[in-house]
């Protein structure tokens, strides 16, 4: 399976992470990576990032090499409406937005309730990736979700942390298999992601491709392999 993209990375900058911009950027470039995202934690995170740094994104370079560097943000879902912790006028100014559910930023609810807080952030016109939607711990309806994703015009993210044996997250292999075979049928594309806090996971995407490939999921829904489905998608288009 071709594999070029990599959209949800951290830094130094979001508190719990490992490694400096510059190095996580020179690592993608050395995996043959061709889009990089850096995506620091939101402010609800503890420990991350005050709104000022998401405003300084301008002075970025897009370019390193020949790879394209996008800047984003993973906002935290924090209620059952599916609000998010920064402003429409922050996020119309990133790259790329990734929502997703931390158990420090929110408190899980019935399956209905969970399922609601990420159709509520789906709405939201920035938002372009799902991130991680396959903990447990939060109980979804996968159907009524993937239906959302596909008429809110979303991204669904298969999270390479979360099929670590290390994850902390709970049941992601058998929450994807339900979500892809979603996915297959309502036609909605899904991309691969580190989701690293360290420069030796960025483009690792060993778990989520073994199970992309063991479910038979079309390569033409797989966004890694195909990075022009990314100016469909995402706030930034490639120049």
């Amino acid at each position: 399976m071709l594999d070029y993209v990599d959209l949800h990375t951290h830094t130094i900058a979001s508190g719990h992470a490992y490694n400096t911009r510059n190095e996580m950027v020179a690592a993608a470039e050395a995996k043959g990576l061709e889009v990089f995202a850096v995506t620091e934690h939101a402010p609800a995170m503890p420990g991350s990032c005050h709104e000022m740094y998401f405003m300084n994104y301008r002075v970025l370079p897009r370019t390193y090499k020949d790879m394209a560097v996008l800047y984003g943000v993973e906002l935290n879902i924090l209620d059952y409406a599916g609000t998010v912790d920064l402003p429409d006028y922050l996020l119309m100014e990133m790259d790329v937005v990734l929502a997703s559910i931390h158990t420090p930023c929110y408190t899980s609810g019935t399956v209905k309730e969970n399922t609601d807080a990420y159709l509520g952030a789906m709405k939201n016109p920035y938002v372009n990736i799902i991130a991680h939607p396959d903990d447990a711990r939060f109980p979804i309806d996968y159907e009524t979700f993937v239906k959302a994703a596909r008429d809110c015009h979303k991204i669904l993210e298969v999270n390479n942390a979360s099929l670590s044996p290390t994850s902390f997250r709970q049941n992601a292999e058998e929450a994807y298999k339900e979500m892809l075979q979603l996915c297959n049928i309502y036609r909605v594309p899904v991309l691969m992601d580190s989701d690293a806090h360290v420069d030796v996971l960025v483009g690792d995407h060993t778990y989520a491709m073994r199970l992309l490939e063991q479910e038979g999921f079309p390569e033409e829904l797989i966004i890694n392999a195909n990075p022009r489905m990314l100016e469909d998608y995402l706030n930034w288009k490639e120049r």
